[in-house]
């Protein structure tokens, strides 16, 4: 008979320098503690909505926006302008973590008015496929690093199991057997990505919630930008700065978004978890406070985001000591690291998958006197 899967075997084997809380006291049902946690965060009012503070920030990136544009009108014809274009694919990032916290509901009052700012956001805004991404992002958030079920660790480029990693061929395969190493530099194309997947979504005959609302946003947003960019600039330089625009804007939101799960424990396709513990299971906070918060968009407080996607930025840093306490309460493990910490995992984790993968008839025993 095997063994039940408990929080302590999905844990082992997990790699990197991490903080974890221990349990005090007598162990409690993880389950009854998400309500005890739920109480205490409505308790404080952190699912209050904060729209002063999302107004200001939104104020601040259109201005940070007209800045850069006003920048590249003043530079004129000069290659520098590509500075102007990796601040524009930041501020972009910055625009993208709106449109993820609009999605969750974390912004304005109703529902469909969220819907709608997400899909400016995300169509007009960013250039991709608001209903795509939503799809895909909800399914994460139903099933962490459940494998068949999370479609963020699905077959592709990167491998996140041995398994997937022993199915590459070709150019992927020796891609995959140094993925990790390789993994920031293949950030520079998934802003490309992320357009090209759109395309091919909106494109396709299968039905796609707004597809014709999405489609002339999207064929707006790339008329204006790339017909101005080839107007205002010489074609070289254009292209350049469309180059380094989606470089920039792809290792951003790669960066902001791998740290969280990426290394954590897999949870097996037929196991079933209780809510609380799936989440914090396959969680990673990132540490740094404020400026951690402004950087990743309040994604450095995965564990809160997770147990409570509706709660809007500011109130994550005080639902994340709560939630510790319970998780040092039940005994399970609440994992922080620090930012480059949290990097050096999921380069770790990736270069393991890809190189046990390189030959699935390795002996285990002279594997094992080769890690010795």
């Amino acid at each position: 008979m095997a063994a039940p899967i408990t929080a302590a075997s999905l844990l082992e084997g997990r790699m990197g320098a991490i903080r974890t809380t221990s349990p005090r006291g007598e162990k409690s049902d993880p389950a009854a503690s998400y309500t005890a946690v739920s109480r205490a965060v409505k308790a404080e009012g952190l699912l209050r909505r904060a729209r002063l503070f999302y107004l200001l920030l939104a104020l601040g990136l259109v201005a940070a926006t007209a800045a850069d544009v006003t920048g590249m009108v003043l530079m004129g014809r000069s290659w520098f302008q590509l500075i102007l274009a990796g601040v524009l694919g930041l501020i972009l990032t910055q625009f993208a973590f709106l449109a993820h916290e609009a999605a969750h509901k974390q912004i304005l009052t109703s529902g469909p008015a969220n819907d709608r700012l997400g899909r400016f956001l995300g169509t007009f805004v960013i250039g991709m496929s608001y209903a795509w991404w939503l799809n895909k992002h909800n399914r994460h958030h139903a099933n962490p690093n459940q494998l068949g079920k999370d479609p963020d660790i699905a077959f592709d480029t990167i491998s996140f199991t041995e398994e997937d990693a022993a199915r590459q061929r070709g150019l992927l395969a020796w891609i995959t057997r140094r993925q990790g190493y390789l993994f920031f530099p293949l950030l520079t194309l998934e802003g490309l990505n992320l357009h090209w997947t759109s395309f091919k979504l909106l494109g396709n005959p299968e039905p796609v919630k707004h597809r014709a609302t999405e489609i002339a946003l999207i064929a707006v947003r790339f008329g204006v930008y790339l017909g101005l960019l080839f107007w205002f600039l010489p074609p070289g330089i254009a292209g350049a700065f469309i180059g380094v625009q989606l470089a920039v804007f792809g290792i951003y939101m790669g960066a902001s978004f791998a740290p969280n799960h990426k290394g954590m424990p897999l949870i097996p396709a037929s196991v079933k978890l209780d809510f609380f513990s799936k989440q914090v299971l396959t969680s990673r906070n990132v540490s740094g406070g404020w400026w951690a918060t402004a950087l990743f968009g309040g994604l450095n407080y995965q564990v809160e985001h997770h147990l409570f996607p509706s709660m809007a930025r500011p109130r994550l840093a005080r639902a994340r000591l709560i939630v510790r306490e319970h998780c040092a309460a039940t005994g399970v493990p609440y994992t922080e690291t620090t930012l480059v910490q949290s990097y050096a995992i999921v380069i770790a984790y990736l270069n393991r998958v890809g190189l046990q993968a390189r030959d699935p008839f390795a002996c285990p025993v002279i594997a094992q006197y080769r890690g010795a």
